[in-house]
């Protein structure tokens, strides 16, 4: 195994504030995915995906170079902290709550992969992502929330806590509430969750 790939986020910190402007680069493109995902997963558009993300990183950059981020060895979740608090800034100031839109352009469901044997079975495993991404959209704000980061940003529930500012339990709960109230809108719409 190389040795630079076991390199720490805190010893890329180090390099990157002793002068190696590649140390950052491979920092941001190391948890680039997982920080993009969840913002995509959240607004919804593209466009603002990136900005939100840009000024994430932006944000976590002057952090850096100021002097004033503490390591304790949860870099990520820091991360992902500013990402959520500035994608609720967003909402916020533009006073509107986030809407799933089905576009033709973007479907979070084609990222997901089910090997399937016929067109049919392929027609049917879409139309079954597409009625459950729509149903994800009645839960509530905070299970939603929690399902999205779960599922879609890989996050860990420790994680989520952080990142939200709840307890543990607390996001467990929101997942399961979550879950549950997933399942009976399901029933109440007679979805059929398998081909």
């Amino acid at each position: 195994m190389n040795a630079q790939s076991t390199v720490t986020d805190q010893e890329l910190i180090g390099r990157y504030l002793a002068g190696n402007q590649a140390s950052l680069e491979r920092l941001i493109r190391r948890h680039k995915n997982r920080v993009y995902a969840y913002i995509l997963m959240v607004v919804k558009d593209k466009e603002l995906a990136e900005d939100l993300f840009q000024d994430t990183f932006i944000k976590v950059i002057n952090t850096i170079r100021s002097g004033s981020y503490k390591e304790e060895g949860k870099f990520i979740q820091w991360v992902m902290r500013i990402s959520h608090n500035l994608i609720i800034d967003y909402f916020r100031k533009s006073k509107r709550i986030p809407i799933v839109e089905n576009r033709d352009d973007f479907d979070i469901f084609e990222k997901v992969r089910i090997p399937v044997e016929s067109v049919e079975e392929r027609l049917i495993t879409e139309q079954i992502h597409k009625d459950v991404k729509k149903l994800i959209d009645f839960l509530p704000e905070e299970q939603r929330e929690v399902l999205l980061m779960r599922h879609y940003g890989d996050m860990s529930f420790k994680d989520i806590a952080e990142v939200t500012n709840v307890s543990i339990n607390t996001a467990l709960g929101r997942m399961r509430y979550a879950l549950i109230n997933l399942r009976k809108l399901v029933q109440e719409n007679d979805i059929i969750l398998s081909s």
